[in-house]
């Protein structure tokens, strides 16, 4: 019940955020509506004469036209919105209202989550986080492209990344550099060809560029070792740089901000090789290279480090929160059974594993179906949610392998894991966009009206007639009183516009 109304107050108000930003839109119309019947050079009375005539002249047919063509219209708008969020899951309509007309209209976008200090736990928690174990795009998400025929990452994950990408590798000192000024369009690229082919344009220029270089590891290399290769090549560039604006980074604001972009790119770079050591199997080189990223950069969790390896160190997550019951389950999986703990009680090692699981399950529900596989495995996004669906899938893509090495593992999760709640969470549910409800409705609405006035069309007629009516009451009234209000004059001025 309480979730219920807490997703109904969110609803509430982002209607009531969109009320608000189209209400200006409505005053502006009837402004302009205003001027436009004042304009003429006929008397405020023979125009509500001569619109109260065209009213009373309109046939039923015209009513069944009228109905269904806003019925065809609001059909295909609706067509294309539902095309829209399937393909890049969000609204056409909402997308376009916010970034272009809503700054026009004074609206300003809602404070970015995080940017309160006081933000509580749970907020952060629905925060859309980047995957520290996300895939390479060319070696590893190409290859379900080729297999499949289908892209593996969906538009909204991509254009996050596209955004990272740009506040860590590009500043503005990189204005009259020209490979710099190359990758900042190769990162708004939503091709993956044309990025590739601004990246090589890029090191045409300058063949030591760290971020082309970084940007072709990612996604123009088909296997690990070749993007571990021009990853190493990326780090001997990206360390210099680091090196040379560290000593000048507080002599001005600009030297600052080119320090600041040169160490994103040394720990990125960095992180990806520590990755590359242990995707090849060279696990105790990859924890030394975090260890030391940890070490030499503790303050900068922009790339979540810890995350990336369970053997260093992480802050709490499903990654850590299931490791830490697996190092607890593998005392006494092997020897678990359900029937025998049911008759003699749980022992103190058996209670420790089955709290550490539940402890597990509570902050993130969805991992034990992908780890007992009632659920479809997917490649992880590059982008996941906290205590979400999306952390479950990276988790379990990673550490799956883990929990069947230990025997007996799996079934003592099987056992236990429902006895945490009596109701698992399906957050975050995906809700269909306020615009395609409403395209629906109103073509429903619309449609259901022609059907009646071709069905009944004198009745019909006579409510749209009667409606109209009503309708333009309000406005012959405000027109009544500013014919009394103003002077003749400003009308007269008024109607020369």
């Amino acid at each position: 019940m309480a979730g219920f109304l807490s997703r109904f107050v969110d609803k509430v108000k982002s209607w009531i955020h969109w009320s608000w930003t189209y209400l200006w839109a409505f005053w502006f119309i009837l402004v302009v509506f205003v001027i436009y019947i004042l304009r003429g050079p006929l008397k405020l009375a023979e125009n509500v004469s001569y619109a109260t005539m065209f009213l009373n002249t309109l046939t039923p047919k015209f009513y069944v036209a009228l109905t269904g063509t806003s019925s065809l219209i609001s059909g295909l708008i609706l067509i294309f919105e539902w095309w829209y969020f399937k393909k890049y899951g969000t609204s056409f309509i909402e997308q376009v209202s916010l970034n272009h007309i809503s700054p026009l209209l004074g609206g300003g976008e809602g404070a970015a989550p995080g940017d309160n200090n006081n933000t509580n736990n749970n907020t952060n928690e629905c925060k859309v986080w980047r995957n520290p174990l996300n895939l390479f795009r060319g070696s590893e998400y190409q290859r379900f492209t080729w297999a499949k025929g289908k892209e593996p990452l969906t538009y909204y994950d991509m254009n996050l990344s596209a955004q990272d990408h740009q506040t860590f590798f590009t500043c503005e000192t990189d204005a009259g550099k020209s490979e710099y000024e190359t990758m900042q369009r190769a990162w708004r690229e939503r091709n993956p060809q044309s990025r590739i082919k601004a990246a090589k344009d890029a090191l045409e220029i300058n063949p030591e560029c760290p971020t082309a270089l970084i940007l072709l590891a990612e996604e123009d290399t088909s296997t690990i070792v070749d993007a571990e290769k021009m990853f190493k090549q990326a780090y001997k560039t990206a360390e210099v740089n680091y090196r040379k604006s560290q000593q000048i980074q507080h002599q001005s604001s600009s030297h600052e901000c080119t320090h600041r972009r040169d160490t994103n790119v040394l720990v990125y770079i960095k992180r990806r090789l520590a990755m590359c050591a242990r995707k090849l199997g060279r696990t105790r080189e990859a924890v030394k290279m975090m260890r030391e990223l940890m070490k030499e950069f503790p303050m900068l969790n922009l790339f979540n480090i810890q995350e990336n390896l369970i053997e260093a160190f992480l802050p709490k997550s499903a990654t850590i929160c299931y490791t830490a019951a697996l190092l607890k389950a593998r005392a006494v999986a092997d020897k678990f059974s359900p029937d025998i703990a049911s008759k003699r009680g749980l022992s103190t090692a058996e209670m420790t594993a089955v709290e550490a699981i539940h402890r597990a399950v509570e902050f993130n529900p969805h991992v034990p179906k992908y780890l007992l596989e009632m659920k479809s495995l997917i490649l992880p996004p590059e982008h996941i949610l906290k205590r979400g669906d999306s952390e479950a899938i990276a988790y379990a893509f990673f550490h799956l392998q883990h929990w069947k090495r230990v025997e007996g593992a799996l079934n003592l999760l099987h056992c236990t894991w429902e006895g945490t709640f009596h109701e698992v969470s399906v957050y975050p549910k995906k809700e269909l966009p306020f615009f395609i409800l409403f395209t629906a409705g109103l073509c429903s609405f619309t449609a259901l009206l022609a059907l009646l006035t071709h069905q009944y069309p004198e009745p019909m007629g006579v409510i749209a007639k009667t409606a109209l009516s009503w309708m333009y009451m309000p406005i012959s009234y405000i027109l009544e009183k500013l014919e009394a209000i103003l002077p003749s004059n400003l009308l007269h001025q008024l109607s020369r516009i």
